[in-house]
């Protein structure tokens, strides 16, 4: 059973600016997420409550930052975007 997807004002924001073929491939990053929340990788310190899970799209890395509340079965999705400044921009805010 696949978890329940919500959107984060900044993911919003970040995805309304995202390209059709970008944006259809986090559309399935996000799906590969909802069906195991486990597949990402765990940050440390400042970003420990955030899992990233990382995917390509036009031979360009891209990251998807998530947290997951198990009470729910909610996965919340944070933040979207290239790994070039993600994890700045994501302290930052």
């Amino acid at each position: 059973m696949s978890y329940s997807l919500r959107q984060t004002r900044r993911f919003a924001r970040a995805y309304k600016k995202l390209h059709d073929k970008v944006a259809a491939d986090v559309d399935a990053a996000t799906q590969v997420v909802a069906d195991d929340p486990t597949i990402g990788e765990r940050k440390k310190g400042d970003l420990a409550d955030l899992i990233v899970y990382k995917f390509r799209s036009q031979n360009q890395l891209y990251l998807l930052g998530y947290t997951i509340d198990e009470d729910v079965r909610l996965v919340y999705l944070e933040a979207v975007g290239p790994q070039e400044n993600f994890y700045r921009d994501l302290k930052r805010s």
